[in-house]
């Protein structure tokens, strides 16, 4: 009896480390049935309105345990994430819901330089080292890319 315990207990401790060992899907939500990278990369105020409609259009179809959205903001689009963009209110209300939005470092970076300092950006968005990568990494994590 006591074998068959410690035959389970290390089957058990076995799985456990395996799946410390794997690599996690970058969601915070583990219920998630749908994973979603949307791509932003041009300055136009339409594809910033479009963009935020498809992951609320997401959100609303799946419900926010069941996707996980990710915005990843890139060259022109990067503005889409600046402090003072019009679409602050939205993007808060994503936030609340579970959306994540990721800004590139290289584009802030490249800004930086023109305009002398790094733009302020809105306080929901995390830093990545490049948009592009990220959106690579999402993808090799079964991510579905959407670029509008």
């Amino acid at each position: 009896m006591i074998d068959a315990h410690r035959q389970l207990l290390l089957a058990f401790a076995t799985c456990l480390l395996l799946g410390l060992a794997l690599p996690a899907i970058a969601s915070d939500n583990p219920f998630a049935e749908e994973h979603v990278v949307l791509q932003i990369s041009d300055n136009d105020p339409s594809k910033q309105t479009l963009i935020l409609n498809v992951a609320n259009n997401l959100l609303n179809h799946y419900g926010p345990d069941r996707v996980a959205v990710e915005v990843v903001a890139f060259g022109p689009g990067l503005r889409l994430l600046f402090e003072n963009n019009t679409n602050q209110d939205r993007i808060q209300a994503l936030v609340d819901q579970g959306v994540r939005f990721s800004a590139c470092a290289n584009t802030l970076t490249g800004m930086g330089r023109i305009i002398g300092h790094p733009p302020d950006l809105n306080p929901h968005a995390q830093i990545v080292d490049a948009g592009v990568v990220r959106i690579m990494e999402l993808q090799q994590q079964d991510y579905s890319l959407i670029k509008p």
